[in-house]
């Protein structure tokens, strides 16, 4: 039951969240922040009464969602301010560790600017801005540029610690095995998790993995080489020479990281000619394309999702800035095909058309794949998800299939079957969903949307299975006899036509 669900009702205590300028926050911050959202709530009935009926089966969730970093707690807050409280949140991390903010991004602030309201749902105090005012005061938020990751992770972990939202760390979802009427979700210790539907958040990592890089040898792992989503030891890499491959933000990013934690030298190496000029992202995430995109045509969004891959996303300036004025920083563009293999304890670097040499160390910068099949948890419904090269041929010009092996998703980011067997209980709120629906489950600017919509499915869904006992419980309800005030009461019509 929602800590909320019968209003007004007093706020759990806030659970330890680790940020370096909390000892910094006023006293009095939080608190006033925490009251304010209370009264805020009573005034928009939020959260909204529980609503869902009694399980037959005690242990079979509503909901279970897959992933407690940020759509993941989105996904949460959302479905309990709808008034569904029969779920839970599972997380592989330890507590505290769970997205990417604290652990693999190595870039000192979000690239998003920080007026982004963030998981707030219409209610002001919910708002990122609303908490870091609160938390670090009027002076820190006007000089505040850009979030600082452990500052973002702070605010996360307060909405879902204010909010009562259930997470169960250690717990990694293996496997998905559809059932009629549920999905029967497998764990890493053997345990089995049952729910009528599940909502995967998981994140960039969890729609694919990270991807390869032709030429580049899987033998170099893990003594000699890491990808930028690995855990990395720089102190191990001191007075090393680094190579690293690729030129987007975490290639950046770990390159700065490996030098300012004492690397003698490191050398980026890119198939590009230069470095993505323009954040097509910033002109792609206002409403209309956050919330109009997947309601378009198939070859309106193919052409859409083309055209930002083959554009491709600049690293924030001030990530270039901070790596390039670096001492033993040096780039290596337009090399073409690039190789690299063990050779003598080393890592061999060998490019078509720029320098080649040896190295200590290797980093991948290579970003993430969206390509479900590398990803165990879908094993079992592989061949039963409708992707995007089931349902679409592009024209010529327009052909990339790597974009084709994507989910074609439902307008709730539902999962759709191509077999006897259907998946819509399945939810996809990752980086899998882009050429059906842009960044609305990737992005921060999409956070007050996305778990919105996908609340909605939910409810929708939920209520379209049970409607049956919903009717029964309907004709059944006479708790307010509206007119036995008055001289009009007729006992004998309760619950009958009165026509």
């Amino acid at each position: 039951m929602s800590t909320f669900a019968q209003a007004p009702s007093p706020l759990p205590p806030l659970s330890q969240w680790d940020v370096s300028a909390r000892d910094a926050v006023a006293d009095t911050g939080l608190p006033a922040l925490e009251a304010a959202l209370r009264d805020e709530l009573q005034r928009l009935c939020l959260p909204r009464p529980a609503w869902g009926l009694p399980a037959p089966d005690p242990e079979m969730l509503d909901v279970l969602v897959i992933g407690a970093g940020q759509f993941g707690i989105g996904a949460a807050a959302a479905l309990r301010l709808n008034g569904i409280t029969n779920f839970l949140v599972l997380d592989r991390a330890e507590p505290g560790q769970e997205g990417p903010w604290v652990t693999y991004a190595r870039m000192p602030t979000l690239r998003s600017p920080k007026y982004h309201p963030g998981l707030c749902f219409g209610v002001p105090a919910l708002t990122f801005q609303s908490w870091y005012r609160a938390a670090h005061g009027e002076a820190a938020w006007h000089g505040l540029y850009k979030i600082p990751n452990a500052v973002w992770h702070g605010y996360i972990s307060w909405v879902r610690d204010v909010l009562a939202l259930p997470v169960r760390s250690r717990s990694e979802a293996v496997d998905l095995q559809p059932r009629t009427d549920h999905v029967e979700v497998v764990l890493a210790d053997g345990a089995r998790l049952r729910a009528r539907r599940v909502v995967i958040a998981n994140g960039r990592a969890g729609a694919g993995g990270w991807a390869k890089i032709p030429g580049v040898s899987e033998d170099l792992w893990p003594d000699l080489a890491a990808h930028t989503a690995e855990e990395i030891d720089f102190a191990a890499l001191k007075g090393k020479r680094i190579a690293v491959i690729g030129t987007g933000s975490s290639a950046w990013d770990n390159a700065a990281t490996a030098l300012e934690t004492g690397a003698r030298s490191v050398d980026m190496f890119a198939r590009r000619k230069v470095v993505p000029q323009l954040n097509k992202g910033r002109a792609s995430s206002g409403i209309a394309f956050l919330d109009g995109w997947i309601e378009l045509s198939d070859a309106q969004r193919w052409e859409l999702a083309w055209y930002m891959e083959s554009m491709g996303a600049p690293p924030p300036h001030e990530t270039i800035l901070r790596t390039a004025r670096l001492e033993g920083f040096a780039t290596h563009f337009d090399c073409g095909a690039i190789r690299a293999e063990r050779r003598d304890g080393q890592v061999a670097i060998e490019t078509e058309k720029g320098p080649s040499g040896d190295f200590d160390f290797l980093i991948l910068g290579s970003g993430f794949c969206i390509d479900l099949s590398r990803d165990p948890l879908y094993a079992t419904i592989l061949e039963d998800i409708t992707l995007w090269e089931d349902r679409y041929a592009p024209p010529a010009g327009l052909e990339k299939p790597a974009m084709g092996r994507q989910p074609y998703i439902g307008p709730h980011f539902e999962l759709i079957g191509k077999g006897a067997q259907p998946l819509d209980r399945i939810y996809m709120c990752n980086a899998s969903t882009f050429v059906s629906a842009g960044t609305m489950t990737s992005d921060v600017p999409s956070l007050d949307v996305a778990p919105a919509r996908l609340a909605t499915g939910i409810v929708k869904a939920l209520f379209a299975e049970d409607f049956d006992r919903y009717f029964e419980r309907l004709q059944d309800w006479e708790e307010e006899h509206e007119m036995k005030p008055t001289p009009f009461y007729a006992p004998e019509y309760v619950n009958k036509t009165a026509r």
